[in-house]
């Protein structure tokens, strides 16, 4: 099968090259910054922004969190089945 998004360079409006679970821990980084998380069962997600931000926010189950992430932090993250969606 081709793959029409394999010569492209990454970015910010092309599709996830991955989705690697995540479980959150404070102080961690992520292996590498998410494009996005997906967030199986909804509840508080607690996260440190690429730009440095702690914010908490909420979602409902099955949800696509469309924010640069580098952090998930467990202190406050009530949601679970937490996936971060990676650009390479």
């Amino acid at each position: 099968m081709i793959d029409p998004f394999h010569d492209r360079q990454p970015s910010q409006t092309g599709p996830a090259a991955d989705a690697i679970p995540v479980t959150p821990a404070d102080g961690v980084d992520l292996p590498q910054v998410a494009a996005a998380l997906y967030v199986e069962t909804g509840g508080a997600v607690s996260v440190v922004t690429a730009a440095g931000a702690a914010r908490t926010l909420h979602v409902g189950d099955f949800s696509v969190l469309p924010l640069r992430v580098r952090q998930v932090r467990a202190t406050g993250t009530t949601a679970t089945g937490l996936h971060a969606l990676v650009l390479v």
